[in-house]
């Protein structure tokens, strides 16, 4: 979950490109030195920038897409048991992941146990201590820092389990520092990006945000970090305020800062991006409470994960608008099939899920994004059998 110096410095990078070619200024970078701007919109947009956002959001909206994961690989190696250490199973992202591995590993005939950290150090500490103990075949890291764990990590090292992490680094794929088989999320970079797009192409390039995150988590401080470059493209886009929440007290403290942003801000406050989408369920009393209606404004995007109650909130338009969705299942049957090479003794598969947005035009009145064909082609992967 740690950001990656050479990510960010590209993201910085193209991200004053296109401010350049557009003719705009680059806007204030936000954070939390930032939270006595005032001025909603600047004086003249970025005409460029908006073009090229709203290209983007178009494409990531579509629907009709097949199935652009693996199609070969090794056949399922019989016996052998995951367990999946969640950092907190209150996180819908997390639990949906552990669904996912839960079907999967039925489908594979594996055993698998989830084991909660309940979103603290110590208790992420003692939930993959618990999980080296138990010697299974692998470990999946559900959604949190490997370096919290140094030391279980080490003894998962001399036990020769290998690990498989989801969010648990900046990028995708595999990682020597910390050791992991792979990690598996969908790109942040593109996650960041087209959820800034959204707001900057649905606002005409005028817009007063609000971004929420928890810095404690690297992962999402980077994410956010790449947020706030991709507005600051865009000198009709201003950064109001930037909450640092963490993710386990969100509940309690969302509504309060949220209520106090309201009484500050005022209609300055036109669109939200949160690093995920909880912070809107924990944030739709208070908005309720100030008499703001549920289709805003503020418009609101969560830029992960695409839990259940996020499409419900959008569907209904209920102090939602958008989400940026990780497929969540079909993670949990990559981080499957991702043990399944690494038992055979075959590299990871490389595979990274394309971005993609949800809203209600496009969610039909689903509550989750499931994209279509993952299941049978993994099915007939350890099945050994051709592809379909």
């Amino acid at each position: 979950m740690h950001p990656h110096r050479k990510t960010a410095l590209a993201a910085a990078a193209l991200s004053a490109a296109l401010a350049a070619a557009a003719g705009c200024g680059g806007g204030p970078a936000g954070g939390p030195a930032d939270r006595t701007a005032t001025a909603a919109t600047g004086a003249g947009g970025c005409p460029g920038v908006q073009r090229a956002a709203a290209e983007a959001v178009r494409r990531a909206e579509r629907t009709d897409t097949a199935w652009d994961g693996p199609t070969t690989g090794p056949r399922a190696v019989p016996g052998k048991t995951l367990v999946y250490v969640a950092q907190t199973m209150t996180n819908p992202g997390v639990a949906g992941v552990a669904a996912g591995v839960r079907q999967a590993a039925a489908a594979i005939g594996w055993q698998v146990r989830v084991i909660d950290g309940e979103g603290t150090p110590a208790g992420i500490q003692a939930a993959l201590s618990q999980a080296v103990t138990l010697k299974p075949s692998g470990i999946a890291i559900g959604g949190f820092d490997p370096r919290l764990t140094s030391q279980q990590l080490a003894r998962a090292e001399a036990a020769g389990i290998p690990l498989v992490g989801w969010h648990a680094v900046a990028a995708p794929g595999p990682s020597t520092d910390p050791e992991l088989f792979t990690n598996i999320t969908t790109d942040v970079e593109d996650v960041a990006r087209i959820s800034a797009d959204w707001v900057i192409a649905g606002s005409g390039g005028r817009a007063g945000v609000v971004l929420f995150t928890d810095d404690s988590i690297p992962f999402a401080r980077n994410k956010a970090g790449l947020i706030r470059r991709r507005l600051a493209a865009c000198a009709g886009v201003r950064l109001l305020s930037y909450e640092n929440i963490p993710i386990p007290d969100a509940s309690r403290r969302t509504p309060q800062e949220v209520s106090s942003l309201l009484s500050r801000l005022g209609d300055d406050w036109t669109y939200s991006v949160a690093i995920n989408d909880l912070y809107f369920a924990d944030a739709a009393p208070a908005f309720r409470a100030a008499g703001r209606p549920g289709s805003g404004p503020p418009l609101n995007i969560g830029a992960g994960d695409g839990d259940p109650s996020a499409f419900q909130r959008i569907n209904a338009r209920r102090y939602q608008a958008a989400t940026v969705p990780e497929p969540l299942t079909q993670q949990g049957w990559q981080i499957v099939d991702e043990f399944n090479r690494a038992f055979a003794g075959r590299p990871a598969s490389g595979y990274v899920a394309p971005v993609h947005v949800v809203t209600a035009a496009n969610s039909g009145g689903a509550t989750s994004w499931d994209p279509p064909g993952y299941r049978p082609a993994y099915e007939r992967i350890w099945r050994g059998l051709p592809p379909g």
